[in-house]
């Protein structure tokens, strides 16, 4: 066994999958402890959240601010407050409004904000414009207002005895606070999706639970498949016809096809990610009974067997002592297989809306149905879809140069 494992070990290509695998694992259990927060927990009021620090406001009022002298802090204002998209869609409404284009210059800031607080009338209606567009300029003439300011906001409380504001402070446009003086914090590698949830946590659990998916679903598959490949290709005879013949009915059905129509006929509310993956199971099981059969019948007449066969042995005791051992290399490979397969048919009936309830825990499948729904791949939100997309191609990754590391090790004509 120790001879084994040090020549699995020395396979360049098991390693690096193992490496990426066992890295997913070590995240999927060690995240949680360090932020328990549910995955399903909104924690924003909005939608797809960019990725980034999230400072409270109010907190930051009430710390300590420091002075820093920095030349380029008004242009970075400018610059994230008046993007420019928003300049075009000046120059296009003051163009409308009858304003000489030659007149407009969307590169001097200063000049273009004269010309739109002297024209802009959130009243007026220009021809073809939709209650949309007009909601939108609306929008951008509030947040662009007094961006070319250099005076200090002002702090003003209510007065408990007349209700009257009372200025109780002010902010220099040169203050600046130290985050961890800050009492509330919270950091968003990866945004928010849709509901306004922490991508990261739900990705963290995601991952975890299409690995259980996966997992289950590949024993399954590989149980059945094994235990029929043993059978039809020790036995054979009529036993081997039935079968192959039950086999070929599951082959001339694609199992997807069986997928989506058993997830559809068991209803949203008992899809389970356990009865998931037992469904994957039970329809994935098909190529690894054949490849085992195949297997099997060039072993069956070994002198090995037949000497056992002599002996006296059961059929039983011949499948595990004598057959089994010889091709347990090529069922783990299978098993590594089958959970990968798991794990990818999940996620497809997740995307077609047929995965486990979206009430009860969170899936990679999952993740990638509410970013599709939300569209967030047509509005640019990458950060909902991307890492997603990644994570389920490491795991695919990692099981294959896995299993192709071992196959090196166990297949004399593949090794070096």
């Amino acid at each position: 066994m120790k001879h084994l494992l040090q020549q699995i070990f020395r396979s360049g290509k098991f390693v690096a999958g193992f490496s990426i695998f066992a890295t997913i694992l070590l995240i999927v259990f060690i995240y949680p402890l360090v932020v328990p927060d549910s995955p399903l927990q909104i924690i924003g009021q909005g939608t797809f959240f960019a990725p980034g620090i999230y400072v409270n406001v109010y907190d930051s009022i009430s710390a300590p601010y420091y002075t820093l002298n920095l030349d380029e802090a008004a242009e970075r204002r400018i610059v994230s407050r008046f993007k420019e998209e928003d300049r075009e869609a000046m120059r296009e409404w003051l163009v409308g409004a009858g304003l000489p284009e030659s007149e407009i210059d969307t590169t001097n800031t200063e000049q273009l904000l004269d010309q739109w607080f002297t024209n802009f009338d959130p009243t007026k209606r220009l021809p073809g414009m939709t209650n949309a567009d007009r909601n939108y300029y609306i929008r951008l003439n509030n947040s662009i207002e007094g961006l070319l300011s250099t005076e200090a906001a002002i702090i003003a409380t209510k007065n408990g005895e007349t209700a009257v504001l009372e200025e109780s402070g002010t902010v220099p446009q040169s203050a600046y606070v130290n985050v961890n003086q800050v009492a509330n914090v919270r950091v968003l590698p990866l945004g928010t999706d849709n509901f306004g949830r922490d991508v990261l946590t739900q990705l963290v659990r995601a991952t975890g639970v299409s690995l259980q998916i996966g997992i289950v679903a590949g024993l399954i598959a590989t149980l059945i498949g094994l235990a029929l490949g043993l059978v039809s290709g020790y036995v054979g005879g009529i036993v081997d016809d039935i079968i192959m013949f039950i086999t070929n009915l599951f082959i001339v059905i694609p199992s997807f096809v069986l997928l989506i129509l058993i997830s559809f006929s068991i209803g949203q509310e008992q899809r389970g990610a356990f009865t998931i993956a037992v469904v994957i199971g039970f329809t994935s099981w098909v190529w690894t009974a054949r490849a085992v059969r195949s297997q099997v019948i060039s072993l069956r007449n070994r002198d090995h067997v037949n000497l056992s066969k002599l002996s006296g042995h059961s059929i039983a005791h011949i499948i595990v002592r004598d057959i089994l051992p010889y091709i347990a290399s090529y069922v783990i490979m299978a098993l590594i297989l089958q959970i990968s397969s798991g794990i990818l048919a999940e996620a497809g009936l997740s995307i077609l809306g047929l995965g486990p309830k979206t009430t009860d825990v969170p899936t990679l499948g999952l993740m990638m149905n509410w970013a599709m729904i939300y569209q967030a791949h047509i509005l640019g939100k990458w950060w909902a879809y991307f890492p997603i997309i990644v994570t389920i191609a490491l795991i695919a990754f990692s099981m294959n140069l896995m299993n192709t590391g071992l196959d090196q090790v166990f297949n004399p004509a593949l090794r070096d």
